[in-house]
């Protein structure tokens, strides 16, 4: 692109940047072998406009927030030399931009019937607009109708928001794993501890209902009265591929192999349990908010530390952290890309971690370090034990 050209680029990608876009999805790659698409979506972080980049390179997705200045640039240089072409949806209109084998760009913007080059930029809309979910408001959905989230008219029980924008940051931490699914065959996904099983209906209509995976998907917990509630609603829906059982997660033998497995605050050692039987299936995807995490609290012990561990309030939460901090780094240790995400704002509730896990099979070798880590807090975690001693000694 000569400078002219990037100048009508920016231009036309800029009146997209508001909270009227849908999305900009950037295709047609000069060399997929490094990345293959990328597409930019809004999103309100506290309560300021940003827009998420997500690219896809082989079966990993890399994700960032940009600023509208940011993402102008960054949609303008993907284009000069690494896609040659970018369409751009919005409620106000499309655009398409393409990118020739000789560097020739064209610009079409199309707002209210007239298909203009680079018009005038579009003011953008208020940052109090309703954010856009993966379920949307004014939809109803039968599941949420019935668990009291909506009413039959589609609407947020007001209550229950902070429900509904769990479920839909749920969802949205779902889609970013979906390469580690294998659309062309059923996928077995376990969700351990799913008590009334918000999001575990959520998923099943998500993957199966909007995206089309074919999914068997498996709710465990020990509330028998619970799972019959839960059964019953699964089979007046008519989703066939979504059962519920009673058991717990240590003993729980039903499948061989799985997919994906999900466990949203399993108590103190639950959570270890359910990661190891994760790892144990050899499960692609692991998705985990830990709960109750007692276990290093009552364990650690350390001289230099004394001073910090004599507040019980601040022992309880360095524990909790540890405790998650070790999960991580033990699943790197076993052959798994793993992040550690805010699962919603800190203001609505403080367990607010979300471990999630992606199958690369290239271990990490940190086994030196994590067992000095142990050793200077005098600690013996479950998935230490569960874990790492029983396959590093295979």
């Amino acid at each position: 692109m000569n400078q002219t050209e990037r100048e009508e680029t920016t231009r036309a990608v800029e009146q997209f940047l508001n909270e009227s876009l849908e999305r900009i999805l950037l295709s047609n790659p000069v060399n997929p072998q490094q990345l293959s698409r990328a597409r930019l979506r809004p999103l309100l972080i506290k309560g300021e406009l940003r827009f998420q980049v997500e690219e896809q390179a082989g079966k990993q997705a890399f994700h960032r927030n940009l600023d509208a200045e940011e993402a102008a640039a960054y949609v303008t240089d993907r284009l000069d030399g690494q896609f040659r072409q970018a369409e751009m949806t919005s409620a106000l209109g499309s655009g398409l931009i393409l990118v020739s084998k000789k560097g020739k760009v064209t610009v079409k913007v199309k707002g209210r019937g007239k298909t203009q080059a680079a018009p005038a930029r579009i003011t953008p809309m208020s940052h109090n607009r309703q954010k856009r979910y993966i379920l949307e408001e004014g939809i109803a959905v039968p599941f949420l109708v019935d668990l009291g989230v909506m009413t039959k008219e589609g609407r947020v029980v007001n209550s229950r928001y902070d429900k509904f924008r769990q479920i839909n940051r749920f969802l949205e931490m779902v889609e970013d794993v979906l390469p580690g699914l294998d659309k062309g065959r059923e996928n077995t996904i376990i969700d351990f501890g799913c008590g009334k099983s918000y999001l575990t209906f959520a998923m099943y209509y998500y993957l199966r209902e909007l995206r089309g995976y074919q999914v068997r998907i498996i709710g465990l917990d020990l509330k028998e009265d619970v799972i019959a509630h839960c059964e019953k609603l699964a089979r007046a829906y008519g989703y066939e591929g979504l059962s519920f059982t009673c058991g717990d997660i240590a003993g729980y033998e039903g499948v061989d192999q799985v997919d994906m497995v999900v466990t949203l605050h399993a108590c103190d050692t639950a959570t270890d349990y359910a990661l190891a039987k994760a790892v144990g299936w050899g499960a692609k995807v692991i998705l985990s908010v830990p709960c109750c995490q007692h276990e290093l609290n009552g364990q650690m012990e350390n001289q230099l530390m004394g001073p910090v561990f004599q507040y019980g309030l601040i022992k309880e939460r360095m524990a909790a952290l540890y405790t998650d901090a070790i999960r991580a780094q033990v699943l790197e240790h076993m052959g798994y890309r793993t992040q550690i995400l805010e699962f919603i704002d800190m203001e609505h509730t403080p367990k607010n971690i979300l471990i999630r896990a992606v199958k690369q099979g290239k271990r990490k070798d940190n086994e030196a370090e994590l067992l000095e880590l142990v050793k200077f807090l005098n600690v013996s975690p479950t998935i230490v034990r569960e874990l790492m001693g029983e396959n590093d000694a295979e």
